[in-house]
């Protein structure tokens, strides 16, 4: 009995530090988690009004040849997966793998068999899983611990550039939108070539007016300027979309584990006292025989 008590004082104190490590990473990813949503909410409207005008401006006619719009066979693929750096975050890294993998195995199938499907990592876990058994760009890998948008913007770069020299046919994405502490939005997302945005369809008896730029001072070098730019932003949005759902998905799982620990000390204490009140009782009641035996 003696041995039991110690042994169950043992895992009391043991689910006690853990709780404590537990609170500490939820309280510190709750301070990140503002930070980084804080830079999302500023970046969305921004980045969804220029992703507005990318799609104006390579959809329909136009006499200007965008080479970052241009569709081609898709004989090479490239996925970007961004995922975290660390664990501890529930499902969030796994569900971005998951998408990665059911993206290759019904999309991508007969390229695979080729070899033609590779990995650019942005986060290490991503890389630590795809790196055992598939050809993987792990460069930029560890830019979540120098987060810019310069740092991105070299990687967006290197997309265009690979896209444009034809080492790639089709760039896509996959990444966490971020929507609340609790809730993580994991999507699959073309980035090259540009999308062009759907015909809006024509109802009789109504007029519909199509978005019109005015181009100053020349249209072919502010296209050629800005389609870079836009996707830029466009990959520095996904990431930081991706850097919010992170810290959302580690303080929801660090309280989760926070109120198991809770439950599991409730249980290791009642057991505890179980077994405290049984050594006593078996104590008094060796007394009492002993005690008795004398009197006999």
């Amino acid at each position: 009995m003696p041995g039991q008590l110690k042994e169950v004082r043992a895992r009391i104190s043991s689910v006690t530090s853990t709780q404590q490590i537990t609170k500490a990473m939820k309280m510190v990813s709750a301070a990140k988690l503002r930070r980084a949503t804080d830079r999302i909410i500023q970046m969305r409207p921004y980045s969804k009004k220029l992703s507005e005008m990318l799609q104006n401006m390579v959809s329909g006619e136009s006499d200007v040849e965008i080479k970052l719009a241009q569709s081609r066979a898709e004989e090479k693929i490239l996925i970007v997966i961004i995922t975290s750096d660390r664990g501890l975050c529930g499902g969030f890294n796994s569900n971005l793998i998951k998408i990665a993998r059911l993206a290759i195995k019904e999309k991508y199938a007969t390229q695979m068999a080729k070899g033609n499907v590779e990995i650019l990592a942005i986060g290490k876990k991503g890389n630590d899983v795809f790196k055992k058994t598939m050809t993987t760009n792990s460069k930029y890998a560890d830019l979540f611990t120098r987060l810019t948008f310069d740092n991105v913007s070299m990687a967006a770069e290197e997309l265009m550039h690979d896209f444009v020299s034809g080492k790639y046919d089709k760039i896509e994405i996959v990444y966490s939108q971020f929507k609340n502490a609790a809730t993580q939005i994991f999507q699959l997302e073309q980035y090259l070539p540009v999308q062009k945005s759907a015909p809006v369809a024509v109802t009789k008896g109504v007029s519909t007016k199509k978005n019109d730029f005015i181009f100053q001072p020349n249209k072919v070098e502010l296209i050629n300027e800005l389609v870079p730019k836009i996707l830029k932003t466009q990959l520095y949005k996904c990431v930081l979309d991706s850097n919010a759902s992170e810290h959302g998905a580690r303080m929801t799982a660090m309280d989760k584990a926070s109120d198991n620990a809770n439950e599991l000390l409730k249980d290791l204490k009642l057991k505890y006292n179980r077994a405290r009140q049984a050594a006593i009782t078996t104590e008094l009641t060796e007394i009492v025989s002993g005690a008795a035996a004398l009197q006999g």
